[in-house]
């Protein structure tokens, strides 16, 4: 597992202990990870889109329609495509964030719950 599949993972683990009544609302977007050329065709085939952000929480808040995050670790950065695809859906009402540890995570989450 990357170190940001890990943090990822540790987040859902902290997001569903401390909000179970919206556990089936935030949910990962599997688009990312290294897969063979048959199976990356059949994904874009099916939808898969480059750039979408790694998770949702589909929970709307003050002016916003929900919640897109990216996770990142250590000197990653975001692709063309990913800053593409925040700025598209931050256009159609929805807030996104960009978090690179567990602390920050959980202040975007807070902050987006508490204030919208």
């Amino acid at each position: 597992m990357t170190p940001e599949a890990k943090l990822q993972t540790e987040c859902f683990k902290w997001f569903r202990y401390a909000y179970p009544k919206y556990r089936k609302l935030f949910f990962a977007i599997p688009n990312g990870g290294s897969r063979n050329k048959i199976e990356a065709r059949n994904l874009k085939l099916q939808g898969v889109v480059a750039g979408v952000s790694d998770t949702c929480l589909a929970v709307p808040r003050g002016q916003y329609h929900g919640l897109y995050i990216e996770f990142k670790y250590g000197r990653n950065d975001l692709s063309d495509e990913q800053i593409e695809f925040m700025k598209h859906v931050a256009e159609q009402g929805y807030a996104t964030a960009t978090v690179w540890s567990f602390d920050e995570f959980i202040n975007v989450i807070k902050n987006y719950l508490n204030n919208g």
